[in-house]
C-alpha cells in the first residue's frame, strides 16, 4: 500500500494511493496515520477494508486537485543518522563511522513534500540532503535482532533532510540546531509499505535543483543497513509507533561541492527514491 495524506496543512485527510492520477479516501474508517493507528494494527485493518465491500463507497479524489501532506502524522521523534554513505563521508572529509551516528532534528520541521522550504533568517548555507526514511510501526525496546527490526517497520518514504551547514557545524558544533528550521524535512509523497519495497537495500536516490541533477547513489553504499540501524538504536532509546528515522543522504550536496553550493529563493528543490515518488519543493525567503 502506499498511504498519502491530503489537504490544507493541520487539515490532513487519511487516504490511499491507487493509481499514479489517484487516492482512495478513507477518512470515513481511518481518524489519521498517527502513533495510534500504528499501534493498533492500522495497516492491517486498512489492507482489509481495501480489500472489501466498504472500498467500493469510499471517494476518489484526482491528486492534481489537492495538497499532499507529509504521509504521517506529526511524529513523536525524528532521528537521523549522520555520515552513513562512504562516498558522502569521504566529500566531507570525514572518516567512516564505527557506529551510526545519531542527531535529532525536532517533529516540526516535517511538512509535505510539495510544500515550500523556509530560508532561516541570517542564513546563507541552506543546504540539501535526500534520504530513505523509515517509519516505526511499533513500539521498539531493546530488540532481540535484525529480524525483529524489520518486523517492526510500518513503511518507507522520501525524506529531505535540510540543513543550514554554519549553524549545524559553526555555532557550537551542535548539529540539531542546524538541521530543525522550520520546514526542513519534507516528507513524502507517500508512506510505501515494505511488502512494496523488493529491496530497501538497493534503491537508487537522487536529489535535482532547478533541474540540475546534484546527487545520485544507491541504499547498496549505506555504511549501516536499515535493519542494523532499527536494531541499534532499540538498544538506547524507545522507538515508538509513528517514529521517523532518516537514514543519511549519499554524496552531492552543496557543501561537498567546489566551490560550495547553497540554496537561494526561487530555487526548485526535487528528490525521488525509486518506488518511493519524487518531491518538488520551493525555496523561499525568511519568515
Amino acid at each position: 500500500m502506499k498511504l498519502i495524506r491530503h489537504g490544507a496543512p493541520g487539515h490532513e485527510r487519511p487516504g490511499v494511493l491507487i493509481d499514479e492520477d489517484t487516492l482512495l479516501d478513507v477518512s470515513p474508517h481511518v481518524a489519521d496515520y498517527d502513533a495510534a493507528f500504528f499501534a493498533d494494527g492500522g495497516l492491517e485493518q486498512l489492507s482489509r477494508l481495501l480489500d472489501g465491500p466498504d472500498a467500493e463507497r469510499l471517494d476518489r479524489v484526482p491528486l492534481a486537485d489537492v495538497r499532499l501532506g507529509a504521509p504521517i502524522a506529526r511524529p513523536h521523534a525524528v532521528l537521523c543518522i549522520g555520515l552513513n554513505y562512504e562516498d558522502h563521508a569521504n566529500e566531507a572529509g570525514m572518516p567512516i563511522p564505527d557506529e551510526p551516528v545519531l542527531f535529532t532534528k525536532t517533529s516540526n520541521t516535517v511538512v509535505g513534500p510539495n510544500d515550500d522550504i523556509e530560508l532561516p533568517r541570517g542564513s546563507e548555507r541552506t543546504d540539501w540532503e535526500v534520504e530513505l526514511a523509515v517509519v516505526i510501526g511499533r513500539e521498539c525496546r531493546y530488540l532481540e535482532d535484525e529480524a525483529e527490526a524489520v518486523a517492526s517497520i510500518a513503511g518507507y518514504c522520501v525524506s529531505n533532510d535540510v540543513s543550514e551547514r554554519a549553524f549545524q557545524i559553526e555555532r557550537g558544533g551542535q548539529w540539531t540546531k542546524g538541521k530543525s528550521c522550520a520546514t526542513f524535512n519534507p516528507l513524502g509523497p507517500w508512506l510505501v509499505t515494505p511488502d512494496e519495497v523488493p529491496d530497501v537495500g538497493d534503491l537508487a536516490l537522487g536529489l535535482d535543483v532547478n533541474g540540475e541533477a546534484m546527487q545520485h547513489g544507491s541504499t547498496s553504499r549505506m555504511v549501516f543497513s536499515v535493519a542494523h540501524v532499527v536494531h541499534y538504536l532499540s538498544q538506547f532509546l524507545v522507538l515508538e509507533p509513528g517514529d521517523v528515522i532518516n537514514t543519511g543522504t549519499p554524496p552531492g550536496v552543496g557543501m561537498g561541492m567546489d566551490p560550495p553550493r547553497y540554496l537561494a529563493a526561487g530555487d526548485v528543490v526535487e528528490p525521488w527514491i525509486e518506488g518511493l515518488g519524487r518531491q518538488r519543493s520551493t525555496v523561499v525567503g525568511p519568515r
